[in-house]
């Protein structure tokens, strides 16, 4: 169907403004004119909606023109958006008003076509107009499609319906919205007249026709399922310009502030160079967050945030003003996901991942609206997970790959308010045509008998409760099979419309014009106190006080806000998004250089031991699986020998050249990731992929231990596993745990009195089981408790809204405490009156809020399916013991409440008692599994008793249960056990086989019990009686030993105590059930299991820590600054008056290279200040000695697209260099943008000469280029402040910095410190050679990745500053390696022992790092304490770190004037010279 088809008025307005339809379009008009069903999937900007709409318009058009167009509703529009409603209103008013043009063009009378909006935001005076005079087409949402088939007047409008369009489709399918919107649609059929056409419309559907089923409903499905349906299926992706930015910064676990900041700079930065951005968050609070951040960065008035907690004048107002261009950025969540119209937008911005791939096209498909136009999405990742998770993203996104959408089946508590709503609506129906209607909706296709009679028997019965029955509302005649509502029925199902769980938010209203202006959470309503001032909608309003369910606010004139919260539901990561997250890992891991189960590519690091057959798993050093156990796919198999990366950057290349030449991932992305995963794989053994899972077990500082099962199946696979495993521990071990879940991680804190083989875990659940576990499991956690509120209130048995108000949320939760009560009394029964499992009751509540915990909530068919896997070794599992938490760990170690699996409070949790390294590189990660010898010797040292005389020997023969007599002759114990002996205290055993012992009377039953042959001396006037059982005893002798005793083996215990070693097996093994001692490879030398006590192990793990952890306290700023006055002599120290002569300057040269400061202070501020006697022939001598050269490293470049100007020579940066390493610097300052432009003619002619000819003397240059001697002096200024020339000395610099006049003769200056010897002011005449600096040819982004110029770079930081970290460089130039490069320097550095990691100075957040005699420095500057010292700095110096160490506003580097410092803190900016 062609426009030639079209009304003419139509066919013409449609030309004269898209000038040709789009394939869709031609495809879909002779379906949806035809009145046949139709679903178009076409991406975003594809002219969707007037393929659904132009068709029915024409034929109202021809009604009108006919005179046969009544005041009847005949299109109705569904969204899932209230304001994507309103933006349908809107853009239909464009078409009629064009056809209405073309039709008083040709003389027609006009049409009357009109649109109205029916939703909740709708006034009552157009609801009123909407009741006398019905539109012809009506847009609404699911909520009030279902209010307006319940009211009278509704039933009354809609029953001339012919087509219904439901947009965005994929938004309502697989939701109980959808549910419900099909039952909807089925009552809409019904009551129709005539036949009723269904469209839909989606840019994202999987699978096609599962969703073209959902749309039609049963009764238009053929015999093998197929729908009656035209099919437009476009596709779903466009072209688009996606990639992902990393700050400088490295990305962590948890964002810093400081990284923040970066992230606030770049979205900013994109900003300014486009015209429209629109920022996603996936929180309204972060929404909220980054409007504040770029408004002060773009200015307020040109950003606004949007989200579902604004009203809708402030969203409508928001979505206007980016439509118009009256604000640069919009910062919004989910509210702007879908295709409500907000104009031309060049770029989106998403914060985070979404979790879901159709999110992230719908995301980024609301920039390049247009048909031809290119989507613009850039991604931010927030953390280093995010990162991953990111990158895979944006490849399923390229690859064209969407999530599939699950319909959910039947839900109950939907069926009952639909039930309900139609009796009331009909005034009688039957049970079996109500069934069937029903059942024509898709989600109920397999709805059985016994649920609807399950479901209208509880709407009839109501409930039972403490207040009586309540709940009722329709009678049921179950003798003739006949439905009839009750009184207040129809009233209650109007009220009460809808799926959309109830938050209990309290309405903002701002005084004094009594406006509702968003709305904040219960809970943060109800901490606020009067004159608080929060942000929302970035702007800022003071609280004045809180009613019932409203916060009354006034506006708080810019004031410095607070952020609201709110709580809701994130979506968890969809299967088809995990399995790029897992591709991507086994990607990078197949590329790391590692071959198969760990088997090491590169040799094996310093002091790992390689594993032999015999090896088995266990705590420490970890082993990699024997053959024997099913190579990939054994369970048990554990973690690789610790391996290093051999040439870090080497071994790392071709996965990170894989993911940037592969999926066009920016390298400095790539190169963050792909550390990170290495550095996971080789602290691991294993990266955990959907094939291999992997447990690790850690000891916390508590001295409990932390168990982590690294799973990459998603949140709602994870929090079932984490669920079920908490629930399963409770039962094995007694004891309640706490755990927490997300995407990639379950977490459980474990008790000090857990002990086991790590490989178990494994094996405690089991998929024929787990439901059952964890259906008990989720009975205890809050989600249940939840849940049925929302499906409680959903199935009208609590009402929203009584007395014309909304039922307060505190009352809410009550009631469906007594109705919870009422139906499932076990689940809020005292647990000293249960005996074993709750049993759930038969109903249909209790049943969908279990099933929506097991289904929708979380995935226990996944869970079932990677059990089985596991089982049949579909899935391989890996166990690691480690020292500290791998990489892997960090997020969920510091995971928000919404990962919480328990309800301890974040403050309570034992994860807060886990260190970790805040990075952790590939060149070390293994070094986590093994733990340090120096502390196993440590520990055995500290844990055999010293006995200084008889009675500490008698304590130390009872602690140890015995000890041979070898051991005691070697501790000097003899003389003491003879008197012990001799005082009846103590004996010696002499068992027939193994070594004579002694030990503590207090032993002698267990010995007796263990060795009854022995031979006791002396002997004992009496037996002890009763003995205890053999096994007891040799338990309690075996604790006794490894108490003092550390990492053994069971043939050792076994060989001291003369028993065989089975038997001290299982004496072993009975102290591991009971927590009390651990099995595993501790030892270096260990070729075979070994056994330590736990407390002991842990003891080990926290040496090993110790060792790692070995930092100085860290300092506070002002003793930082005191420091480095110090560490560049300007505090006025009596050694520096020892520092004279060239090499004293070279030495300050090489701490200030590459420092860029005006000209004029290098001479007047900075030499001196360090050298009290500078001479300045001193820098002269350097300088023609070819030891130094000064340069400018950083010319004018161009900014915004203009060339800077170069300015004067004194204010020129210029920088001094040792000639060495110029290369380097020249390398990293060619990274800078430079103008070719700026230059007069006089310079650009003597820079000829100097091109044309090289270096040459002043004279030469005067007769060269023809010009007068002063206009060569000038020409050479302009040359040295553009960064153009260089001389061979300083003089001619220093003679450029004053005018001809102001040379004399040559002046003798005082060798005071700030008054430096003068030199004779020779002419530039007499300077030297003048040779030309060559510009770089463009800028070169590669230059800064340089490995050799980035150390050069690093090293001379850490000799400037002693401590090196971000905030300290704030003052450097631009064009230095960004953080993340300087960082993987000094981590090598670090690994190689040349530098120092940890925290040095105290209040700044990232890594730092210091030399060695730099950490000392420090400790002697804290020590002394304050000394009341002021010190005086110039404000070019580079320690002018004011407003950067210490708070206030920075102070610009000018020259001649001068900061003063007392201990450290600055006092005021001292006057200028």
């Amino acid at each position: 169907m062609g426009l030639e088809s079209f009304h003419p008025a139509v066919a013409g307005w449609f030309r004269d403004v898209f000038r040709e339809p789009t394939p869709v379009q031609e495809q879909a008009w002779p379906a949806v004119a035809s009145g046949r069903h139709a679903l178009i999937a076409a991406p975003t900007g594809s002219g969707k909606t007037l393929a659904a709409f132009l068709a029915a318009l024409d034929d109202l058009v021809r009604q009108a023109e006919a005179g046969t167009l009544e005041d009847a509703v005949q299109v109705v529009y569904v969204s899932p958006l209230r304001a994507l409603s309103n933006d349908i209103r809107l853009n239909l008013e464009g078409p009629l008003a064009g056809i209405e043009e073309r039709l008083a063009a040709a003389g027609s009378a006009p049409t009357g076509i009109r649109t109205m909006v029916r939703t909740g935001d709708t006034p009552r005076a157009e609801r009123d107009a909407m009741r006398k005079r019905p539109p012809h087409i009506l847009v609404t949402t699911p909520e009030s499609l279902h209010i307006l088939l319940t009211s009278e007047s509704g039933r009354g409008m809609l029953g001339t319906a012919r087509t219904v369009i439901v947009d965005e489709i994929h938004a309502l399918a697989p939701s109980k919205r959808g549910a419900h919107l099909a039952l909807s649609l089925e009552r809409l059929a019904a009551l129709a007249e005539g036949p009723l056409t269904r469209v839909g419309l989606s840019a994202t559907q999987k699978p096609i026709v599962e969703v073209a089923r959902f749309l039609v409903g049963t009764g238009h499905l053929d015999a093998e399922g197929s729908p009656d349906c035209r099919i437009i299926d476009a596709g779903h992706f466009r072209r688009a310009d996606l990639a992902v930015e990393v700050p400088d910064s490295p990305l962590e676990a948890v964002m810093a502030n400081e990284v923040w900041a970066e992230v606030y700079d770049r979205l900013a930065e994109l900003a300014a160079s486009h015209r429209t951005t629109l920022v996603f968050a996936n929180t309204r609070r972060t929404a909220e967050r980054v409007a504040r951040h770029l408004g002060e960065r773009l200015g307020e008035e040109q950003v606004a945030a949007h989200h579902g907690s604004l009203s809708r004048d402030r969203r409508l107002a928001a979505e206007r003003a980016l439509k118009h261009g009256e604000i640069r950025v919009l910062v919004a969540t989910a509210s702007l996901e879908l295709g409500i119209d907000i104009g031309a937008v060049d770029l989106v911005a998403q914060l985070g991942s979404t979790r879901t791939i159709a999110n992230f096209l719908q995301r980024v498909g609301r920039s390049g609206h247009a048909v031809a136009a290119t989507p613009k999405g850039r991604l931010f990742p927030l953390s280093r997970d995010d990162l991953v998770e990111c990158i895979a993203l944006v490849r399923a996104a390229r690859d064209g790959e969407l999530d599939r959408l699950w319909i959910p089946a039947a839900p109950l508590e939907v069926l009952a308010q639909q039930v309900t709503a139609e009796v009331a609506a009909e005034g009688e129906l039957t049970e079996a045509e109500l069934r069937a209607r029903c059942r024509r909706a898709y989600p109920y296709r397999d709805l059985s008998d016994k649920d609807f009679e399950d479901t209208v028997r509880m709407v009839a019965e109501g409930f039972a409760t403490g207040r009586g029955r309540k709940g009722a509302l329709i009678h049921r005649d179950t003798v003739n099979g006949v439905l009839r509502p009750r009184r207040g029925a129809r009233l209650t199902a109007v009220t009460c419309a809808g799926t959309i769980p109830d938050q209990g938010d309290f309405d903002v209203v701002l005084e004094p014009e009594g406006q509702v202006i968003g709305s904040v959470n219960e809970d943060f309503a109800l901490e606020a106190m009067s004159g608080d001032v929060f942000q929302l909608g970035n702007r800022s309003y003071r609280f004045l006080r809180i009613q019932a369910g409203r916060v009354r606010v006034e506006d708080a004139q810019g004031l410095p806000p607070s952020l609201p919260f709110w709580f809701g539901e994130a979506p968890g990561r969809t299967e088809e998004l995990s399995r790029y997250v897992s591709d991507l890992r086994r990607g990078v891991e197949e590329r790391l250089g590692l071959g198969p189960n760990g088997d090491p590519g590169v040799e094996v690091a310093t002091g790992a031991v390689a594993p032999t057959d015999a090896e088995e798993p266990g705590v420490g050093a970890a082993s990699r699986p024997r053959p024997s156990e099913g190579g990939d796919h054994s369970v048990g198999a554990t973690a690789p020998v610790a391996t290093t990366l051999e040439g870090q950057d080497r071994s790392l290349a071709p996965a990170v050249n894989w993911l940037t030449e592969t999926d066009g991932v920016p390298r400095p992305a790539a190169e963050q990731a792909v550390a990170y995963l290495a550095a996971a794989r080789l602290a691991l053994g294993a990266l955990p992929t959907l094939d291999t899972v992997v447990l690790e077990r850690f000891f916390d500082e508590s001295g409990g231990m932390q168990l982590v099962l690294h799973s990459p199946f998603g949140s709602r696979v994870n929090k079932a596993w984490g669920l079920a495993l908490r629930k399963r521990f409770c039962r094995k071990f007694n004891f309640e745990l706490q755990a927490a879940a997300t995407e990639d991680t379950v977490i459980l804190s474990l008790a000090t009195a857990h002990s086991f083989p790590l490989e178990e875990v494994a094996r405690y659940l089991s998929p024929e089981t787990v439901r059952e576990i964890l259906v008990q499991a989720l009975l205890d956690a809050p989600l249940f408790t939840t849940r049925w509120r929302w499906n409680a209130t959903t199935a009208l048995a609590i009402r929203r809204f009584r007395n014309g108000g909304r039922t307060p949320p505190q009352l809410q939760r009550m009631e469906s405490e007594d109705l919870i009560s009422a139906v499932f009394p076990d689940q809020i029964a005292c647990f000293e009156n249960l005996a074993g499992d709750r049993e759930v009751p038969d109903h249909p509540l209790v049943s969908q809020t279990i099933h929506d915990c097991l289904h929708e909530a979380m995935d226990i068919a996944g869970l079932e399916q990677v059990l089985t896997k596991m089982r049949d070794g579909g899935v391989r599992v890996v166990a690691a013991d480690l020292t500290e938490p791998s990489p892997l760990c960090h997020e969920i170690l510091n995971a928000r409440p919404y990962a919480f699996l328990d309800d301890a409070p974040a403050e309570e949790r034992r994860t807060r008692m886990v260190q970790a390294r805040r990075y952790l590189d590939p060149a070390d990660a293994a070094d986590i599994g093994r733990l340090d010898p120096d502390a196993i010797a440590r520990v055995r040292e500290e844990a055999w008793p010293e006995a200084r005389d008889r009675d500490e020997l008698h304590d130390a023969l009872d602690l140890l249960g015995a000890v041979t007599a070898e051991e005691g002759g070697a501790h000097g114990w003899g003389a003491d056990f003879e008197t012990l002996r001799g005082e009846g205290r103590a004996f010696r055993v002499r068992p027939p086989q193994g070594p004579v012992l002694w030990a503590a009377v207090e032993r002698l039953g267990q010995l007796r019990a263990v060795h009854p042959e022995a031979t006791l001396e002396p002997r004992p006037a009496a037996e002890p009686e009763p003995l205890p059982e053999a096994e007891e005893a040799l338990r309690e002798l075996v604790r006794g030993r490894l108490d003092g005793l550390g990492p053994t083996t069971a043939e050792a215990l076994a060989a001291a105590l003369g028993v065989p070693t089975p038997a001290v097996e299982g004496a072993l093994a009975a102290l591991e059930t009971e927590g009390a001692a651990f099995r595993g490879r501790f030892t270096p030398e260990a070729v075979g299991e070994e056994w330590c006590e736990r407390r002991l192990l842990a003891r080990l793990h926290r040496h090993t820590l110790d060792r790692l952890r070995r930092e100085i306290e860290p300092v506070e700023p002002a003793d930082y600054t005191r420091f480095l006055l110090e560490w560049h002599a300007l505090a006025g120290e009596p050694a520096q008056e020892e520092r004279e002569g060239p090499e004293a300057l070279l030495a300050v040269i090489e701490q200030l290279e590459g420092f860029e400061a005006p000209a004029a202070a290098w001479e007047s501020d900075i030499l001196p200040a360090r050298l009290p006697g500078y001479d300045p022939q001193w820098l002269d001598q350097l300088c023609l000695s070819g030891r130094v050269v000064w340069t400018r490293l950083t010319p004018p470049g161009v900014a915004r697209g203009k060339a800077r100007r170069a300015g004067s020579v004194r204010t020129a940066p210029v920088a001094l260099v040792q000639r060495k390493n110029l290369p380097d610097w020249k390398a990293l300052a060619s990274t800078v943008a430079v103008s070719e432009e700026g230059l007069s003619g006089k310079a650009a002619k003597l820079e000829s000469c100097l091109r044309e000819r090289g270096a040459q003397f002043f004279d030469e240059l005067v007769g060269c280029a023809g010009m007068l001697r002063t206009e060569v002096e000038e020409a050479l200024g302009e040359l040295v402040a553009w960064g153009r020339a260089s001389s061979d000395s300083f003089a001619g610099l220093r003679a450029l910095l004053k005018p001809t006049e102001a040379r004399g003769r040559p002046r003798r200056g005082g060798r005071s410190r700030r008054r430096p010897l003068a030199a004779p002011e020779r002419g530039v005449e007499e300077a030297g050679r003048w040779a030309p600096v060559h510009p770089a040819a463009g800028p070169d982004p590669e230059a800064a990745h340089d490995p050799a110029a980035v150390e050069a770079a690093a090293w001379t930081l850490l000799e400037r500053y002693g401590v090196v970290f971000r905030a300290v460089l704030a003052r450097e130039p631009d064009w230095l390696p960004p953080w993340r490069e300087l960082l993987r320097v000094y981590r090598r550095l670090e690994d190689r022992g040349e530098v120092r990691g940890g925290r040095f100075v105290a209040g700044f957040s990232g890594e730092q790092f210091a030399l060695p005699e730099a950490v000392g420095a420090l400790r002697k500057v804290r020590k002394r304490g304050r000394e009341e010292r002021t010190v005086t700095v110039a404000a070019t110096d580079p320690l002018n770190l004011v407003g950067i160490l210490s708070p206030g506003e920075r102070v610009p580097a000018r020259t001649g004037e001068r900061l003063r410092f007392r201990d450290g803190v600055p006092e005021e900016k001292a006057s200028s010279r």
